[in-house]
């Protein structure tokens, strides 16, 4: 496959990304909508290519290689084989495969629909409604687009073009996704806001995210539980028996989406589970914690360890540590653990606050390293 975008620099030697590869990769909106160009051409031109030109959402043209390709009479099927570039995706090598119907009397209609392997939407909240394919509003038009370009001559002849998005395989793909979270069930969600993955910016993981936060909202839920991954999600619901699973959203790195998302849709408490690492990247003030976008401030957890009692010479050694586990894994020594983590969760209470002002309540489980919280901070709360 070849396009015509510009490749993302490569990072800088020192840097954390590098190592990790930054080819950029394509959505499986955009595969799906060459796909359905390349099939909507094999009946316009009776033989479906094996490459197309197609249009992405951020405008940008890229020629995408087709198999499977096949045309008769009013049928044609094409495939385009997803590739995400160094991006880790759950989707990587699908075959996103795309079956066209002329529509004869039906002039100028197109109809998107979802096959198997897509998913089905079964909750309020998705922007998409109940009951239809998962299909994202972004490449749903980038499909229609494309195909109407590619159709032109069958359309302007009073015909109408049928297109089926289909992805064999993609109910086990879709396990490894927050979809069934989302009340997306039976395959994957067609995704992608401008067609281009970058390696590592987990754009999909983002968009889960708002959309696990609107999906609660629109259920009537007015609390929303952010852990930073599977561990503290699993503490946090033991922690909260009376919340409904809808509540409990894996934010990962994504703090300022988190955040940002559930302000907007006025969620009136805010609780946050986390272990000792993220939460000082959290009091740094930091909008994405993962550990390439900003090095942890070693002088502020070694500032704190020193508040709560830990000797000159291992605030020393904290100080020149690679990690915030170190600090932890000292000081629970000492059995300053508790202390240590309350001390870091209150200034990541402060700097939350700071960063993401509103109406809401704010409470903050400070986890261990197997995500059981240690300590709960925040309004109303009393440890």
């Amino acid at each position: 496959m070849t396009d015509g975008h510009k490749t993302r620099p490569r990072a800088p030697k020192g840097d954390a990304r590098r190592g990790r590869g930054d080819r950029t990769g394509f959505t499986t909106g955009a595969n799906a909508a060459a796909a359905a160009t390349a099939a909507t051409l094999g009946l316009v031109q009776g033989r479906v290519p094996e490459s197309v030109d197609c249009l992405l959402p951020n405008g940008q043209r890229v020629v995408f290689a087709i198999c499977q390709g096949q045309a008769a009479g009013d049928l044609a099927q094409a495939v385009s084989i997803k590739d995400a570039g160094d991006d880790p995706d759950a989707t990587q090598g699908a075959h996103l495969t795309a079956l066209v119907r002329r529509l004869p009397g039906e002039a100028g209609a197109v109809l998107l629909r979802g096959g198997a392997g897509v998913g089905v939407v079964t909750r309020p909240g998705l922007g998409l409604e109940v009951g239809s394919a998962a299909i994202n509003p972004v490449p749903r038009r980038n499909i229609a687009e494309n195909v109407r370009a590619a159709g032109a001559a069958l359309l302007a002849a009073g015909d109408g073009l049928e297109v089926t998005i289909a992805v064999p395989g993609g109910e086990a793909m879709a396990r490894k996704t927050l979809n069934a979270r989302l009340g997306i069930l039976g395959g994957i969600s067609i995704l992608g806001t401008t067609g281009i993955v970058r390696p590592y910016s987990t754009a999909a993981f983002r968009a889960a995210l708002v959309q696990a936060v609107r999906v609660a909202a629109f259920q009537g839920q007015t609390t929303v539980v952010f852990t930073t991954g599977g561990r503290t999600e699993k503490g946090a619901m033991a922690a909260l028996p009376g919340l409904a699973e809808v509540c409990f959203v894996q934010m990962g790195d994504f703090v300022k989406a988190a955040f940002t998302s559930a302000i907007k849709l006025r969620m009136r408490h805010l609780i946050v589970g986390a272990m000792v690492g993220k939460l000082t990247k959290m009091a740094q003030g930091l909008a994405v914690t993962h550990a390439w976008r900003a090095p942890l401030d070693r002088d502020l957890i070694a500032a704190v360890a020193a508040e709560v009692g830990a000797p000159p010479d291992l605030v020393a050694q904290i100080r020149v540590a690679a990690t915030a586990r170190f600090a932890a894994e000292r000081l629970e020594a000492l059995g300053l653990a508790v202390p240590l983590h309350r001390v870091v969760a209150l200034r990541a209470m402060e700097s939350l606050r700071r960063c993401y002002p509103g109406p809401y309540r704010l409470t903050l489980l400070a986890c261990d390293f197997a995500g059981q919280p240690l300590v709960s901070v925040g309004d109303d709360v009393d440890d």
